[in-house]
């Protein structure tokens, strides 16, 4: 007996040794199978506890490291950006510093109330961070999404003087972390001041004191609820609310603007009276421009802004922080020589006694073959009109679009069957010419929404009877390329169009009247599109920046490559035929310009569209004249425009400064 009980308390004393050892036991000794691989509930316990007090550990020194920087507002320092003409001489400075710091006491209380029921109703409560905010972006880390959401008013601050937009869990960490030392250290009153001083609001404005003037045209403490409402929706994105930039942000801009003073109601900021009384959208005035920019030199770099912007990692906010050198592509004699050209053929126009010459428009842009923009005319002054006439995609191109269409021809072939083979067509190849005649599709006459038979229309309503391909080219006859891109078919012709550089948005509808040019290419597009014809086929997406640095350093832009749009051989053709009609076609009236040129005319039925758009063998010009009033561009008729008797074509004017153009921007190449 005494034997066996010496035995068990043996046992026991091993079991009670080997009892720690099942908290590391793994795999785990006496289990089979799946189980022996799979934790008890001790070890799983002994992991969290682990892990736990690891983070915890890691937290307490992440805390204790971080410092927070000894002059904040050193971070939020505004410059310059510089914009250089092609041969690296200055062009302009734009963004002088645009920042101006007031005190809180300055900004009106509802206004300041506005920015809070906005971005962070707890402000004045919270510890610096919100943690459903944190609890979200640790979630958002996790899965790999995006690290912001629910930052506080502080952690905002906090990034704003970072100027670090990165979204990484270090950069997220060391802000929630720095926010709450500062409100320990701080006021609110304070960080808010900050916040309010240092927070983007668009149009190059940082702080509220600049983006009061920038949006209403006065000074911060002259805001009433309602501009501060509005001001405090463009701190969710300026890019989004200003409703300056497009229907859809004006849209967005009201809609936050409503719940925003709504807000205000609710957390019992603004009462329900004063709300009532705010039923009218407060509508910013336009963007202040510039002095530096007058003449043609602000839609320069509003293009050259633009190409950055969207070719580039490089954000509208970071970009007013200003820094940067932007190297672009235009060549100022060539911008000179341009401006002068259209202000030489323009001279007999007298909108102030001649009725027709009122709302005229001229835009014109020249393109080298490469697809360096190298000169633009936007309007008569960027200071009086900010609308850029180069760059509009409301005007169709009319029998210019000709071309294209002579292209996905020769291109594609034909296919007059339905159904059936393709057939090709050569510059030969002849066509009714005569003024009248039935568009046809295979099942035969092609019948317009009228309930009409729709019938080709020639200018001067002439007929050339049988006529090649070619010669319609040549001599601007309307009628066989419609036919023409009914054989080829409409959906192939835009497919062309699409790879010869017109933007799908600027695409006309798909009816017989798209092969004469119911789209609407900018002027910039159609000088693009016509580079193909010069340089065997090839072309390159336009652009208007060269390449970047911030303070010396190199930025990374994203630059088009040159694609094959056209085989070689159907680009000899066009230019062939383009050339053709400067000789002794159509385009005749530009061949003073220089030798070897190549031009198209374009007009448009309804008379509210004058081209000409050609190219010598560097570089592709296209003008463009319409009639139209920017609030709606309403497109109106150009006949009579510059006394002209009514039989003037409406290709007219912009030959004129094409021609002078040319002359002048081809030097001493001749």
């Amino acid at each position: 007996m005494r034997a066996d009980q010496g035995g068990g308390a043996e046992d026991e004393k091993e079991r009670r040794r080997r009892r720690p050892l099942r908290w590391i036991d793994y795999p785990r000794r006496g289990r089979r199978g799946v189980r022996r691989w799979l934790p008890s509930w001790r070890q799983l316990l002994l992991a969290v506890g682990l892990g736990v007090t690891a983070l915890t550990g890691w937290l307490a020194w992440f805390y204790a490291t971080t410092e927070v920087p000894d002059d904040l507002n050193a971070f939020a320092t505004q410059q310059n950006n510089v914009y250089f003409w092609a041969d690296g001489t200055e062009m302009a400075r734009v963004g002088q510093v645009n920042r101006q710091e007031v005190p809180l006491g300055q900004v009106p209380e509802p206004v300041q109330w506005a920015v809070l029921a906005a971005e962070n109703e707890t402000f004045y409560s919270d510890p610096g961070i919100s943690f459903s905010g944190m609890g979200r972006a640790v979630y958002q880390m996790a899965v790999g999404g995006d690290t912001q959401g629910g930052s506080t008013i502080t952690q905002q601050y906090v990034k704003n003087i970072y100027l670090n937009q990165r979204q990484t869990m270090s950069r997220k960490l060391s802000e929630m972390v720095i926010a709450m030392k500062l409100d320990e250290r701080m006021s609110k009153q304070d960080i808010l001041a900050g916040y309010l001083n240092t927070s983007w609001f668009g149009r190059g404005s940082y702080g509220i004191e600049r983006a009061a003037a920038a949006y209403y045209g006065k000074d911060v403490s002259e805001l009433n609820p309602s501009e501060g409402a509005f001001l405090a929706a463009l701190l969710k994105g300026a890019g989004q609310f200003d409703p300056a930039l497009s229907p859809e942000n004006r849209e967005r801009a009201e809609d936050r603007w409503s719940w925003i003073l709504d807000r205000m109601v609710k957390t019992g900021r603004l009462s329900a009276a004063e709300r009532a009384t705010y039923t009218v959208f407060p509508e910013p005035g336009p963007q202040p421009k510039s002095a530096g920019l007058s003449g043609q030199v602000g839609y320069l770099v509003d293009m050259a802004r633009n190409y950055v912007e969207s070719h580039s990692d490089i954000t509208a906010a970071q970009f007013d922080l200003g820094g940067y050198q932007v190297f672009t592509t235009f060549e100022k004699p060539k911008v000179t020589a341009l401006a002068a050209a259209v202000q030489d053929a323009t001279k007999g126009v007298d909108p102030d006694h001649r009725e027709a010459d009122k709302l005229l428009r001229v835009g014109a842009a020249s393109v080298a073959l490469d697809g360096r923009i190298v000169a633009l005319y936007g309007g008569p002054d960027y200071l009086k009109q900010g609308f850029d006439n180069a760059n509009t995609s409301t005007v169709p191109l009319g029998s210019a679009f000709t071309p294209l269409v002579y292209a996905a021809g020769l291109g594609q072939g034909v296919q007059r069957r339905r159904g059936g083979d393709r057939t090709p067509v050569q510059p030969t190849t002849t066509y009714d010419g005569d003024n009248g005649v039935n568009v046809m599709t295979p099942e035969g006459p092609y019948w317009g929404r009228d309930g009409k038979i729709v019938k080709t229309a020639n200018e001067g309503k002439r007929d050339w009877g049988r006529i090649s391909l070619r010669g319609a080219i040549e001599q601007s006859v309307n009628g066989p390329m419609m036919q023409l891109a009914m054989d080829v078919g409409l959906d192939q012709v835009r497919r062309t169009a699409a790879d010869l550089g017109l933007a799908p948005a600027s695409m006309g509808e798909l009816v017989p009247a798209f092969g004469t040019g119911n789209s609407t290419p900018s002027a910039i597009r159609a000088a693009d599109a016509y580079t193909a014809f010069a340089a065997g086929g090839r072309r390159t997406d336009p652009y208007s920046v060269l390449r970047i640095t911030r303070n010396g350093a190199p930025v990374d832009l994203r630059l088009p490559t040159a694609v094959q749009a056209l085989t070689p051989a159907v680009a000899a053709d066009v230019d062939a035929a383009l050339k053709g009609a400067v000789r002794a076609g159509s385009a005749g009236s530009v061949a003073e310009a220089g030798p070897d040129l190549a031009a198209k005319p374009g007009i448009t039925p309804d008379r509210r569209a004058g081209w000409m758009v050609g190219y010598d063998g560097q570089q592709s010009t296209a003008v463009t004249v319409f009639r139209a009033d920017l609030k709606d561009m309403k497109l109106l008729p150009l006949e009579g425009v510059g006394g002209a008797a009514p039989e003037t074509s409406d290709s007219a004017l912009p030959g004129r400064i094409w021609t002078s153009y040319m002359k002048t921007a081809a030097g001493g190449r001749r």
